[in-house]
């Protein structure tokens, strides 16, 4: 917990999270939908009100800020089976269903993010060049920056495949890795990413 408070961001698309995580000072929204460890998939913390929106897909979760709508995702990864939600097929075929379900309700002035299990650049290692593509497509497609791209994995000489997606007209002012690390120990496998920005008026 004290890890994501000293993030001391404004709004928190987390993945995994435990159904008793609370965040002082935060308001939270988690998908309906439960992992086989318990988990909610995704979630959206705020510091201010939000308003929750359908999930639009099992593994994601939506909500509606000062007039702005978030998304937090993860995407299918290597060996990630064929149980609810993400079916039979190749992995790539996989990540084309999700992002094809998710395109039906994300938008080009949405903030989307989350595990997407795919790096945009370099080194495919947890997803796939198939789904690499579908995923890149959609964010193409929608007109969307993606600042977290150039950033490392906690691994070295890999790429995030964690992300944090903008409109393409928003101001980018910083983006940067957190690593999980304290005491020498890992809190999680993976880092967090943190972008600063000035978006344009809803």
């Amino acid at each position: 917990m004290d890890l994501l408070l000293d993030l001391d961001c404004d709004v928190l698309l987390l993945t995994e999270i435990s159904p008793g995580l609370d965040l002082p000072g935060y308001s939270k929204l988690l998908t309906a939908g439960i992992m086989a460890r318990g988990q909610h998939w995704a979630g959206v913390f705020s510091r201010r009100p939000s308003e929750a929106l359908p999930d639009p897909h099992p593994a994601s979760a939506a909500a509606r800020i000062d007039g702005r709508v978030f998304c937090s995702s993860i995407l299918p990864w290597r060996g990630c089976g064929a149980d609810e939600p993400w079916g039979i097929g190749s992995h790539a075929e996989k990540t084309e269903r999700c992002v094809e379900r998710l395109r039906e309700s994300l938008r080009p002035d949405w903030v989307w993010g989350g595990d997407w299990n795919h790096a945009l650049l370099g080194q495919e290692f947890a997803g796939s060049v198939g789904g690499r593509r579908a995923v890149q497509a959609t964010v193409d497609d929608l007109g969307l920056q993606v600042p977290t791209a150039e950033l490392p994995h906690h691994l070295s000489e890999l790429r995030s495949i964690d992300h944090v997606a903008v409109p393409g007209s928003w101001q980018i002012l910083s983006a940067e890795r957190v690593s999980a690390e304290r005491d020498h120990r890992r809190l999680s496998d993976h880092d967090a990413y943190v972008v600063e920005l000035v978006p344009e008026s809803p």
